[in-house]
């Protein structure tokens, strides 16, 4: 009986290498598709049409209902000499102007400290993060309440007759109770930001500056300034054109007045588009405002980014 014997392997490499499968690429294009397919198809849908029925009727004399007639730019002329529309511009740019200066100040203020070596810091950096998460409207008619009761009860006590009415009531004081209410809120969105860019400083350049001699103050000017440049710049422009759109705080606080003392230009657009059966012009209104915010942030952008590499 002869034993069966096994061939000998073979010692020759297999001359052509085998690969891992590979998904054809025609998978990961249809994948890509799929994903953005549908969400171009929703911004479509309910941002860009929107804006162009917008720019159509503002080219219209379209009071929100009913037939209308083609006008062509006679609303935008019309604008220019609405004394509303003047006074609306001028207030919602000196609020914002005002506004985002003291966000940003008390922001970096508030980092600067928060990023220091101090007990319970994650904690208090939770607690200066809530404004940013409350309903903003609910947050108004709680300020709105201590403005026309709580302060001027605790003025009208301290004998402070400055403040023993409501400031809200006064057409020359109204627009600083805003200016605090939207200071308060938007204040802890920026101290986010700070802090992100606070800790992108190297430790080493604060050492070194100590050991040449600079004080806190030289410091922040010669250190931390200059690292920061570009959260600065986010944190401006951003905050500008978030108060430039200011119209809840006013919603809830003085709703336009007194008289129209505190109307910005987005609550000029809602009352006047859809309950003052000016939709048209309005919209014509709100294209000229859209134009201004984009003119107003790309100026602003460049000039902080120039002062970026200044510094």
């Amino acid at each position: 009986m002869t034993a069966v014997t096994a061939p000998p392997p073979s010692t020759s490499a297999d001359p052509t290498p085998r690969h891992p499968r590979r998904r054809p690429p025609s998978t990961g294009r249809r994948a890509y598709y799929v994903m953005v397919l549908p969400a171009l198809a929703l911004f479509l849908l309910f941002h860009t049409l929107p804006v162009l029925q917008g720019l159509y009727y503002s080219l219209t004399d379209y009071a929100g209902y009913g037939r209308y007639d083609f006008v062509g730019p006679s609303n935008y002329l019309a604008l220019f000499q609405d004394s509303r529309i003047w006074e609306s511009y001028l207030f919602t740019f000196r609020f914002a102007l005002v506004a985002t200066v003291l966000t940003n100040l008390i922001a970096l203020a508030v980092a600067l400290g928060l990023n220091g070596r101090i007990r319970f810091r994650n904690t208090l950096r939770g607690v200066f993060f809530i404004p940013n998460v409350l309903a903003i409207l609910i947050v108004g008619y709680i300020f709105n309440y201590l403005f026309s009761n709580s302060l001027p009860y605790i003025a009208e006590k301290l004998g402070i007759e400055a403040l023993s009415t409501s400031i809200l009531a006064d057409p020359d004081l109204a627009w600083v109770g805003v200016v605090i209410l939207a200071v308060w809120q938007a204040v802890a969105f920026n101290v986010i930001i700070y802090l992100a860019g606070l800790q992108t400083v190297p430790e080493d350049l604060y050492e070194a500056a100590t050991l040449d001699g600079a004080g806190a103050w030289q410091r922040f000017r010669s250190v931390t300034l200059p690292l920061i440049g570009p959260f600065v710049t986010i944190n401006m422009v951003l905050a500008l054109r978030n108060f430039l759109q200011v119209f809840d705080h006013i919603a809830a606080l003085t709703k336009g007045g007194p008289g129209t003392s505190t109307t910005s230009v987005a609550h000029l657009i809602y009352n006047g588009g859809l309950n003052g059966g000016e939709y048209a012009y309005q919209t014509a209104n709100a294209v000229l405002f859209f134009i201004c915010i984009v003119v107003i942030s790309i100026f602003q952008l460049r000039i902080l980014q120039r002062r970026e590499g200044s510094v």
